[in-house]
């Protein structure tokens, strides 16, 4: 076993069952879910319910995680981080220790998994989503910094997108601790590292591309041009572009504006919809973009107000 240990020491392996040292409290490790640049996340089992553990050497850093979670757990009237379930310590056979947390897991569909089933209906539903969860945030004094697709989860009845790793968390004023290369704006020339609200925005519009380019794409001679590009190449991100490209420029300073711009964007075509149906010859006039968002801004906003009391 200390042989196996040796060669694994960096790993949990499945069928480990780690034992806190403070609460006594014992998790049988299933099956690695994930690995980021503090530590690594497991599905465990806890008197045969699931859970989700991540666990790491780096105990300073574990620790501001926690934090981070706790600060989450008091933003009144929504749930934007995974709940905390236990924080302990740990002791490999080895000798080596560690510092874990556990909090619950979230089984659901990947955001673009998501959207290609069930049609691009739902892009605005989850962009007022991240909007409404965003704004909270950034009204409590943290910026998410490393908001990515693989960072998000949409869970069912009704769906509704949640966060399932706030690891790259970050006080507002303060320089961005954990970043993923294509969401981050200092990557693509288009801001710095600062965390701030128009951080997470630029990332925002990196997670719609994403679900549209699965594979990503390299940054070119003109990064700017890039994703100008990329973006009016998506059909189903055209009705939003104008309000997305701002976000790129770094243009909003809040979130809450962009929430305010794309639900006003929604509200106006739905109300052009219902006088377009009274009058054929406005139908044949309008702007094909506005035609197409016309039968989504209803569903959206409906669905979004709905999410708001989950």
């Amino acid at each position: 076993m200390r042989q196996d240990w040796k060669k694994h020491d960096s790993e949990v392996r499945p069928g480990t069952v780690i034992e806190g040292k403070w609460h006594h409290k014992k998790y049988l490790i299933k099956k690695k879910l994930g690995a980021g640049a503090i530590g690594s996340v497991y599905l465990c089992d806890i008197n045969g319910r699931p859970a989700a553990l991540k666990i790491s050497d780096n105990s300073s850093s574990m620790t501001v995680e926690v934090n981070v979670l706790k600060s989450l757990e008091k933003v009144q009237g929504t749930r934007l981080g995974p709940y905390l379930l236990d924080v302990d310590d740990w002791t490999s056979p080895l000798g080596k220790k560690y510092a874990f947390y556990v909090m619950e897991y979230l089984k659901g569909e990947a955001l673009g998994t998501f959207i290609h089933q069930h049609g691009k209906e739902w892009v605005g539903v989850f962009m007022l989503q991240l909007l409404e969860d965003l704004t909270k945030l950034h009204q409590s004094g943290w910026v998410f910094g490393d908001l990515k697709t693989e960072n998000l989860m949409v869970i069912q009845t009704p769906p509704r997108l949640r966060w399932v790793d706030v690891g790259g968390t970050t006080q507002i004023g303060r320089a961005i601790k954990e970043y993923t290369e294509f969401y981050d704006r200092g990557y693509w020339g288009m801001g710095t590292r600062k965390a701030e609200p128009s951080y997470d925005l630029f990332a925002f519009v990196m997670v719609f591309l994403h679900v549209f380019y699965p594979k990503r794409f390299e940054r070119g001679s003109n990064p700017e041009a890039t994703l100008t590009r990329k973006l009016n190449d998506v059909k189903a991100l055209t009705p939003y572009k104008h309000v997305l490209k701002r976000a790129l420029l770094g243009k909003y300073t809040s979130s809450t504006e962009m929430k305010r711009d794309i639900m006003q964007l929604l509200q106006r075509v739905q109300q052009q919809r219902q006088t377009r149906s009274n009058n054929r010859k406005q139908a044949k006039s309008a702007k094909p973009a506005l035609i197409e968002l016309g039968s989504l801004s209803f569903l959206a906003i409906a669905y979004y107000l709905l999410s708001l009391l989950f």
